[in-house]
């Protein structure tokens, strides 16, 4: 139903579904079928995303609200949050043999967020952090919000405000 509105800005494969679809695939993850939550963050600019269906580029800069949008689903149906960090973090770092990532452990990198649960915000593209400028999200009211990103154990966000004195690191994979 968002396709009226938005149009090729949620040009992305594989496509929004219906609501069948998306019914099918929360109970896939419920079944235990779906091992990975992630999303490929593709900030195409609006002038990309503008153009004629094919030739559009698919894909949609998703990675700054792609936590808020998996806790407010995980909140709507009553799904316990160890899931969401398994899915969205132990998950990728399993299944890719990321050394060191993904977990709070000794000998980790300490790769955090804080998420304050009760502080609601809508989603403009003054707060919207990619440098493509835009998010589908626009106009969408969020019920939590991302307060910290630690990297590293670096302090790199905090309420608004980037300290880039420190960067990411390669990941190292054991393969």
């Amino acid at each position: 139903e968002d396709y009226s509105r938005l149009g090729t800005k949620i040009k992305v494969n594989p496509a929004i579904k219906s609501a069948d679809d998306r019914a099918a695939l929360l109970q896939g993850l419920l079944d235990g079928y779906i091992d990975i939550i992630a999303t490929d963050h593709a900030p195409h600019l609006l002038a990309e995303k503008a153009q004629s269906y094919f030739k559009a580029p698919s894909g949609a800069p998703l990675v700054q609200h792609s936590l808020n949008a998996m806790l407010e689903i995980f909140g709507k149906y009553n799904i316990n949050i160890e899931i969401l960090v398994d899915k969205m973090c132990h998950a990728p770092a399993t299944c890719y043999n990321v050394q060191q990532r993904g977990f709070i452990r000794e000998g980790f990198f300490a790769d955090l967020v804080l998420v304050d649960m009760d502080d609601e915000w809508i989603v403009a593209p003054s707060n919207t952090i990619s440098k493509c400028g835009w998010s589908p999200w626009e106009g969408h009211s969020f019920k939590s919000k991302v307060t910290h990103t630690f990297v590293n154990g670096n302090l790199v966000y905090e309420n608004d405000r980037f300290d880039e004195s420190s960067k990411g690191q390669r990941l190292m994979f054991n393969r």
